[in-house]
């Protein structure tokens, strides 16, 4: 049985204004916080967690709190984060709200085949919203500031920006076992889209090959890596071993304590991550609890409180 990803797991972007994120990502786009803790690798910056009202994995996007200057546009990079809602109807909904927030915002559109919207949050992280007809598990938050028919469903798809699909392309298809599906057109770029386990919006990387640009710098508005599901700890032993006997460089595997994880580069420079489904954000606090206070996994909490000394309020 060929080893496969079975979709986008999360997303992990930049943010300079913790507060105003929390505001945006809960007020507005009506997620759910469900994971407030640090980033393990720099204690003093909140890791944020806005998911949907299960903390499904494939459903959160994420933030490190860096106080970073803005992100420089460019390729070598993921250029805009895709999120699902189940119909037209949903995009109508969200047009007019976000008009209301003031925010930059496109008009929606029929791209790859479906009905989107691209908009950008107060920092300028690129965002669209993206049907996809409804189609699979749904877990809307009660206690939403968004009507259940119109809450975000998840992720997907993801866009990256390259300047040579050759370097790629042979990383997706032949170490990460993805499919070359179909291209289309947009914004003058050819963008070729690999598919994924069962496929469909909530499975797909799209690349768009943009040699014009000069190389993106990382910064807040920006993202720093994506990261792909494999159900379980044995699968990423053997993603562990594929990827290592293909002699790319790697993390090696890292315990997040939330799920487990694997980093390496694809030759065009972007960061990604294949992580497990569990166990889960609510190895640690209750499930109708999630996100209300400061989590950190046991091998932090011994240093709780120099840790809160550092951080900043989020309200």
């Amino acid at each position: 049985m060929t080893l496969s990803l079975t979709g986008i797991h999360h997303l992990t972007a930049i943010t300079a204004d913790a507060p105003g994120n929390v505001k945006f990502y809960t007020d507005v786009l009506g997620l759910r916080l469900v994971k407030k803790t640090v980033n393990q690798d720099d204690t003093s910056a909140y890791h944020l967690f806005y998911a949907d009202g299960k903390a499904s994995p494939g459903t959160d996007i994420t933030f490190f709190d860096w106080p970073a200057p803005r992100e420089t546009r460019g390729t070598h990079s993921i250029s805009r984060t895709g999120l699902r809602v189940a119909g037209p109807e949903s995009l109508a909904y969200w047009h007019d709200r976000l008009a209301k927030a003031d925010v930059t915002l496109g008009e929606i559109r029929e791209l790859d085949g479906r009905q989107s919207l691209d908009f950008e949050d107060p920092e300028g992280q690129r965002l669209r919203l993206v049907v996809d007809g409804g189609a699979g598990e749904a877990n809307p938050w009660d206690a939403s500031t968004v009507p259940a028919e119109h809450q975000i469903r998840g992720l997907g798809p993801i866009t990256i920006s390259v300047p040579d699909l050759a370097r790629t392309e042979p990383v997706l298809t032949v170490l990460m076992n993805m499919r070359q599906a179909r291209t289309y057109e947009a914004a003058g770029a050819t963008v070729h889209v690999f598919e994924m386990g069962e496929g469909g919006p909530a499975a797909e990387l799209h690349v768009a090959v943009e040699p014009h640009l000069s190389p993106a710098s990382q910064g807040a508005g920006g993202v720093h890596h994506v990261a792909f599901r494999t159900p379980s700890v044995e699968a990423l032993h053997e993603w562990t071993e594929r990827v290592k006997s293909y002699r790319v460089p790697s993390s090696g595997e890292v315990e997040r304590y939330y799920f487990r994880s694997l980093y390496f580069r694809e030759p065009n420079g972007v960061l990604f991550e294949i992580a497990t489904d569990g166990p889960g954000f609510a190895v640690d606090e209750p499930m109708e609890s999630l996100g209300q206070s400061l989590s950190l996994p046991p091998f932090l909490e011994g240093r709780r409180a120099s840790i809160e000394a550092k951080l900043k309020p989020l309200d």
